[in-house]
């Protein structure tokens, strides 16, 4: 305890004599932290939720989603891609914009909630960011359109196939509800099924076919409704917090501070260690 109150004492001693150059070091540093706090420039953080899209009819077995999850984080990362969206916006892939952009990018994947993508990015102003965030998604929605094209393009066209199908069974049923009836089995529509009971066979195994056919119409419609095959868009809006979140002056200043009487300390005892050394 003595030789601790022995040393206190000598770094007051220390501190009294060497005070000015403790303090020339601080406002020093005060001066760098003031220079560098007041020619930082301001960054906004935009947080967006991608919802990847997908198509409701596909064959079985195979992901109904557009890109799997994956894949879109590694496309979300791509630098072509992220030059691709900077260059939409008007600003050059070498711009401190685009620099920032691709820098400040962050993906964090929640596969039980869609899935969806949570993207956080910055920019220099709250609108900047906000363009950012929502040209990321329009340029990834635009490549995931191309890819949904033709699988979209197969299920139209089967649904149109069933449709068709459909009308001319039940063109069929009319036919062979005519010559089940007996006022109308001498009708000119009846004409080649003489036989009742083999029309009533006939129109049994035709009922069949066309519950099948709806059912079948409806399980597509209802896979192509925009509850099962919908695009990659934004889940709401893009969330820009009021507060800049980039420079943190009081982070700043107490770093700042904090390193001005370390180097203080440090310039004082350099100091009383030349001093001693030159008296001896």
């Amino acid at each position: 305890m003595e030789q601790d109150e022995i040393y206190l004492i000598d770094l007051w001693r220390i501190f009294s004599r060497e005070w000015k150059w403790f303090a020339a070091v601080l406002v020093v540093a005060l001066v760098c932290t003031f220079a560098f706090a007041h020619r930082a420039r301001n960054q906004w953080e935009a947080t967006a939720w991608i919802q990847i899209g997908q198509v409701g009819q596909v064959p079985s077995g195979q992901d109904p989603k557009t890109e799997s999850l994956a894949r879109v984080l590694e496309r979300l990362q791509m630098v072509p891609f992220e030059n691709e969206v900077m260059n939409s916006l008007g600003f050059s892939p070498d711009s401190p914009e685009a620099s920032l952009y691709r820098k400040s990018m962050k993906l964090e994947p929640l596969p039980y909630a869609g899935p969806l993508i949570r993207m956080s990015l910055r920019g220099y102003s709250a609108q900047q960011v906000r363009q950012f965030a929502v040209a990321t998604v329009n340029q990834l929605q635009a490549i995931h359109q191309r890819l949904e094209a033709r699988p979209l393009q197969l299920a139209k066209a089967r649904l149109d196939e069933i449709q068709a199908d459909l009308r001319n069974a039940q063109a069929e049923q009319d036919r062979l509800q005519q010559a089940v009836t007996p006022a109308g089995k001498d009708d000119a529509g009846s004409k080649g099924i003489q036989n009742p009971l083999l029309a009533s066979v006939l129109l049994t195994s035709k009922n069949e076919e066309i519950r099948g056919l709806q059912l079948a119409r409806s399980d597509l419609v209802d896979r192509l409704s925009a509850t099962y095959t919908y695009e990659t868009s934004l889940l709401g809006s893009v969330y820009v917090p009021d507060k800049r979140v980039s420079p943190n002056l009081v982070l700043i200043w107490g770093a700042g501070l904090l390193l001005g009487a370390f180097l203080g300390g440090l310039a004082a005892m350099a100091r009383n260690a030349v001093r001693r050394r030159v008296h001896r």
